[in-house]
This record gives C-alpha cells, structure tokens and sequence, in this order.
C-alpha cells in the first residue's frame, strides 16, 4: 500500500467511517473551539496583539492537518493544546480580559444625541480648562469613562451630571473645592461625577517622583479601559494615561487626540 493510500485510510477513519457516531462530540467540539478562539482573538485584537493571533492561528493549522493525516493524534490532543493555549493567553493577558469582561456590559449611547460640531466643542473645553490648569500649575485627574467603570469609584464621589464647560472643570479642580482631590470622570457629553476615588497602581516599577494622581491614572487605566488626563501639581505637566501606559508632556493636539479617539473611537465603537 502507497503511503498516500495509508493516508486516505486514515482520513476515512477520522471523519469518514466513524463520523456518524462521533458527530455530537464533533459539534461541542466546534462550538467550544469557536467561542474559546473568539474570546482570546477579541482580546488579543482590541491590545494590539494581532501577530499572537497569527501565531495560534499557525499552531492550529498545524493541529488540524496532524489531526488529519495522523492515526494516533487524537482530537483529545487537539482540545488540550487549545485548552494550554488559552491559560497561555489568560497568564499573558488577565488584565486586558478583566477589562474586556468589565466593558462587555458598557453602554455606548451616551453621545447619541450629541452633534459632530457639538463633540468638537466639548473637546475644545477640556483642551481649553487642562491647558489653563497647567499653566496655574493646578493638579487635576480627569477619566473618560463610557459607563464601564466599577460602580464603587461612582459611589465614592458626588454626581453632577453637568454641562461640559472650561469653567466647571476649573471650579472642580479649584484648590479649595471641596472636590478637587478626587478624580473627574467624564461620561459622553456631561460632568458625570467628581471627586472620586480611584484604586492607586502599586507596581514596584513605577517611578518614585509619581504623584497620587499619577498613580491613581495608572490603577484605573489598569482595571478598566478608560482614558485617564492628569495635570501635575507640583509641574504644571499634563500626562494620558491609557492601558496603565503614562505619556508625560502632552500638547493640546495630544489632548486633543486623545479626546478625538474617545469620542469616535472608544465611546461610539466607530474608527476615526
């Protein structure tokens, strides 16, 4: 017998002669497969890590062709090498799953009613009240929020629920207000709440010249997927802060992108 004969022997054995009897067990198996892949494919996807997907892809195909043309792997073999890839891509990236479980109820209606012209205005204000804390060298920590943060940071604050402007977000940050120690969180187009307390990130890693409010951008951006604008007390310095990621020494066009991308991007689901 030819080897390619061998091979359609056993191509027949696994899934010609015997797939009647194994088609139940051939359906959980798709249907496990297919929502494990989507799971780790959607988080992969949304942090950027489209060359892992590829190289799972890869190991898949892999897989699926030893499967195929071998009479001794078993597809058993198949669902345990999914399974350790999966703890791979856990072990690698929990934080990002935490954060895409956290978003997965996130309502993103909040700027329905909001015009393109009316967003651009609402960029321009708090482009305009960082610009002004900065140079009065007036520590703020502003968090763009699309509904998804944990209820207990809403809870710590007091809710406002008021009309973007310069003005109130200077009143808030005021140093004698009653609320400028907190954090500012921002939901579509309103003030949702101020004076909120967020979890501070407790790496050994950070530098230690890292203010509260840094690190307080650091935590939050850690545990859910906001965008976080810090002003430095002590400098006058305006940082974002996403994905636990800090750039310092941000301008009014990086403010402005970052408030572009929340608006189009982050809050509505659309690309820019």
């Amino acid at each position: 017998m030819s080897r390619w004969e061998e091979i359609r022997d056993i191509i027949i054995r696994n899934f010609g002669t015997n797939f009647t009897d194994r088609l139940f067990g051939y359906i959980l198996q798709l249907v496990f497969y297919a929502v494990l892949f989507y799971l780790m494919f959607k988080v992969l996807k949304n942090y950027k890590a489209t060359r892992f997907i590829y190289v799972i892809i890869f190991f898949m195909l892999v897989g699926g062709v030893a499967f195929a043309f071998s009479d001794t792997i078993s597809s058993g073999n198949l669902v345990l090498v999914a399974a350790m890839i999966a703890l791979l891509v856990f072990t690698m990236f929990h934080t990002e799953i935490k954060r895409t479980l956290l978003d997965s109820g996130a309502k993103r209606s909040k700027i329905d009613s909001v015009t393109a012209t009316g967003i651009e205005l609402i960029i321009d204000e708090v482009t305009r009240a960082m610009q002004n804390m900065s140079k009065n060298d007036i520590g703020a920590l502003i968090v763009l929020s699309n509904d998804n943060l944990p209820e207990g940071i809403i809870e710590s604050g007091t809710v406002l629920n008021a009309q973007i402007t310069s003005q109130m977000i200077e009143a808030v940050f005021y140093p004698k207000a009653p609320l400028h120690d907190g954090a500012l969180v921002i939901e579509g187009n309103k003030l949702y709440a101020a004076g909120c307390f967020l979890p501070l990130a407790q790496s050994e890693n950070l530098p230690k010249e890292l203010g509260s409010r840094h690190r307080a951008a650091i935590g939050v951006t850690t545990v859910a997927s906001v965008t976080a604008l810090v002003v430095s007390e002590e400098t006058g310095i305006i940082s974002i802060v996403k994905n636990g990621v800090l750039k310092k020494y941000a301008d009014a066009a990086d403010i402005k992108a970052a408030l572009g991308e929340y608006y189009w991007s982050d809050l509505t689901g659309e690309e820019e």
